[in-house]
């Protein structure tokens, strides 16, 4: 009994230091503290005990230790604080955070922490029991009560490994223990399966009305695809949405949507405002941080709850996901069976299929083998849709929606920043290299959002499995798609390409893709990558069925005009490279012109030619500018006796989209702007046009260029006409095109015939205006005179 009271006293005060030090401190120093953590070792030849052992403490205080850890994670949050049993990444924490405290751990408190330790289960309590290697780590299954409130449960004892040999002279068990990462393993797979156990304590309910909603729950509205999709319900149907939104009140919550909102280039307008209701609460808390009043209020007038709010951070463990992942998952599937019933529809991802070397990703085909799954996400998403399927024997109506990679928008280029699919295509196109893959599963997020609410809306659409995968995008797509956007890119073996990728990120930090960088130096991320690259396609038989007959856009391949929006913002935000004047042209012509010129408003009788090369970096410089890069001479002797350099120079096709000038009747067809260079270093400009008309001469109106040149600075001072020669245009601009010669020989082909349609095409419009404007004119009876007209 004395020993139990001793024990107890010990016990009380420990913990009470523990909280002296969570405060503050408490006066303490660093010395003092580490002092109390562990007691000072027994040299190895100091006094023993009877047996012949080393007299020694065989523990360290872990209360303490994890104390002084929780106070150290505090200074690197927004809070200030950290409790010992609180995820420092859940408090606010992000991944530089984590840097540096596991730098400050190590250089003034001695305590040595690998960063993918901080990463797999960042609480400080966790941390000490992993670093002090005390055996009996138990996974904790929380209870979930007809509430929603989580208590301890049940647990279940597993051994801890031994880390590497600490600063602090810190005893060690003398049983064998596991590696690391094997028992880390063994603990993610004993919490999974406690926690799918919860999904059992669900009650048993009653199908719901098949009625569209009217009455939303959505949670993740101011994340990326959430906030796609809260514009999508208030658009494409008449439902008020109730907006979770993490925020300490409704004034901060609604603060924080709409500037969620405006970032991605959304609304967040007047009637917008009108439609929601914010709701300031928190998934990873019971009852999703509401009070009780107002979850029973959601329970009873709720007609449906959509569930998008998730951590999406590739570096963490499944013990620092879970409580948004999973636990939040099971809250709002308790809400939905709470009251009256209400469907569930529940954002999963294709990452449940992510287990290396899986064969098939259907949306009715087996998951994962959770054991088989490496990253923390993988493991969250697949341990949330599995318990919703459990949930569904219940009674539960249960619709899972995964998407793959989610690209931009293809009209308001808004992506995902932190989006493990935007960081690839970044550095594919910064260093032009790119991994051996077999297939992206990526769409974009406008069609993700847009299926994904066609379904809520549906009741026949309930309760099924869709992949919102859209058409995967082989290696090949990739490549070329590339190539017609100007940035050639050499294939490179997975490990080759992860080492280059680094090494470069570490020669030229961009601060954007950090994250992208970790997670190219984390074990587990890149088990995650490695199943993304080398899986198969996703299909989406179900889902194709279902948008054929809502009438939605069907699914195309996220190909490089999809995503030029986003790769022009990518490259604005210092994500991506576009390409550059300076560069290798990607296509190019020669063009050979010749006419007389003279003093403006005078004859022209001084021959005057130009031998110009005209190239192209990319057919984005085509789509987006509609302008050729212009480069060669000048031959003029009214200019300079010697040729004139084309210093920089411009030709626009079709500019301000061919309006017309002089009246109608005349459509411009090309723009020149040239800024030439003479041999005695003077500067001049040349300004040409070629027009289009309403006449038969329309071969002529493609080769004939009116142009007038002057000193730079002053207005001109010669006119003329140059024109190319008939026999030299075909010659040079269809059979002598060239591409670069990065490009295989069937690229060249596809390089040439894309040119020479959209050319064709531009052109083809270009002409044809002037004869359409004509037949209007001489067609439109509606032209009555006025009375003042027929008065005069």
């Amino acid at each position: 009994m004395r020993e139990t009271n001793e024990d107890a006293s010990a016990y009380a005060g420990r913990r009470a230091t523990a909280e002296s030090i969570e405060r503050g401190g408490g006066g303490l120093s660093v010395s003092d503290l580490l002092a109390r953590v562990v007691p000072a070792a027994v040299p190895a030849h100091s006094a023993t005990a009877a047996d012949g052992a080393p007299d020694t403490d065989p523990s360290p205080d872990v209360d303490v230790l994890a104390a002084v850890i929780a106070a150290a994670a505090g200074r690197h949050l927004p809070e200030g604080h950290l409790a010992p049993d609180a995820d420092f990444f859940d408090a606010g924490g992000s991944s530089v955070n984590a840097v540096e405290l596991v730098a400050e751990l190590e250089e003034e408190l001695g305590i040595e922490v690998d960063l993918d330790e901080v990463f797999a289960d960042a609480r400080p309590s966790s941390l000490a029991r992993r670093w002090a290697g005390i055996p009996g780590i138990r996974a904790v299954a929380p209870t979930v009560s007809t509430a929603g409130h989580s208590t301890a449960g049940t647990t279940t004892a597993l051994p801890v490994p031994s880390p590497r040999t600490p600063p602090l002279p810190v005893p060690r068990p003398a049983e064998p223990v596991h590696a690391p990462h094997t028992t880390a393993r063994r603990e993610d797979l004993d919490q999974i399966l406690a926690d799918l156990a919860l999904a059992d304590r669900l009650p048993f309910i009653a199908a719901p009305e098949p009625l569209p909603p009217r009455r939303i729950l959505l949670t993740g509205a101011t994340g990326f695809l959430g906030s796609h999709m809260l514009l999508d319900l208030l658009r494409h149907s008449d439902a008020h949405v109730y907006c979770l939104v993490r925020a300490a009140d409704e004034e901060a919550a609604r603060t924080r949507l709409g500037e969620a909102l405006r970032s991605y280039r959304l609304p967040w307008s007047t009637e917008v405002r009108r439609r929601i209701t914010v709701l300031p609460g928190d998934i990873r808390h019971p009852h999703l941080g509401l009070s009780e009043e107002r979850w029973n209020e959601l329970a009873h007038e709720l007609d449906g709850i959509v569930g998008v709010a998730a951590a999406v951070d590739f570096l963490r463990g499944y013990q620092s996901l879970r409580a948004s992942n999973v636990l939040g998952t099971l809250a709002l599937a308790e809400l939905a069976a709470a009251g009256r019933p209400k469907p569930l529809h529940h954002i999963s991802s294709i990452a449940v299929f992510n287990e290396v070397g899986i064969t098939s990703m259907g949306e009715d085909d087996p998951l994962a083998h959770a054991d088989r799954l490496i990253a923390g996400y993988d493991q969250t998403k697949w341990a949330a849709e599995v318990a919703l399927r459990r949930a569904r024997d219940h009674g539960l109506i249960v619709t899972a929606l995964r998407p793959g990679g989610i690209g931009g928008h293809t009209r308001t280029g808004a992506y995902n920043p932190q989006d493990l699919s935007s960081g690839l295509v970044s550095a594919f196109g910064r260093f032009r290299t790119v991994p051996a893959f077999r297939y992206l599963n990526v769409a974009p997020v406008d069609w993700v959002s847009r299926v994904a609410v066609g379904v809520i809306c549906e009741p026949d659409a309930w309760g099924f499995d869709y992949n919102l995968t859209g058409v995967p995008n082989t290696l090949d797509d990739v490549v070329q798609d590339m190539a017609l956007g100007g940035m050639h890119v050499r294939v490179k073996d997975w490990d080759d390409w992860r080492t280059d990728a680094l090494a470069r990120l570490e020669a030229e930090p961009i601060p954007e893709l950090t994250f992208l960088s970790r997670v190219l130096q984390s074990p587990s991320a890149l088990k995650l990558c490695e199943a993304t690259l080398k899986g198969p396609a996703a299909t989406g038989e179900r889902t194709a069925h279902l948008v054929e007959a809502l009438g939605l856009p069907p699914a195309t391949r996220y190909d490089a005009r999809a995503q030029l929006k986003t790769f022009e913002r990518l490259a604005g935000d210092g994500l991506a490279r576009l390409p550059h004047k300076d560069d290798q042209p990607y296509l190019w012509f020669t063009e050979t012109t010749e006419g007389q010129v003279g003093p403006v408003a005078a004859a022209a009788d001084t021959p005057c030619s130009m031998a110009l090369t005209l190239s192209i970096a990319s057919m984005h410089q085509l789509v987006t500018e509609r302008r050729i890069d212009v480069r060669g001479q000048l031959t003029c002797p009214a200019v300079h006796p010697g040729p004139l350099t084309v210093e920089r120079g411009d030709v626009w096709i079709r500019p301000d989209e061919g309006i017309p000038e002089h009246h109608g009747l005349t459509h411009q067809l090309l723009r020149y702007r040239l800024l030439l260079r003479d041999p005695d270093g003077g500067s001049w400009w040349l300004e040409g046009r070629k027009h289009a008309r309403a006449r038969r001469d329309l071969w002529r109106q493609t080769r004939a260029l009116t142009v007038e040149i002057g000193r730079e600075g002053e207005p001109a001072l010669l006119a003329g006409e140059l024109v190319v020669p008939a026999d030299s245009y075909v010659r040079d601009q269809i059979d002598g095109i060239q591409v670069d010669p990065r490009l295989t020989g069937r690229e060249q082909r596809a390089a040439k015939l894309t040119w020479l349609a959209w050319f064709g095409l531009q052109m083809g419009r270009g002409l044809l205006g002037p004869f359409t404007r004509a037949a209007a004119d001489l067609l439109d009876l509606r032209r009555t005179p006025h009375p003042t007209e027929h008065n005069r």
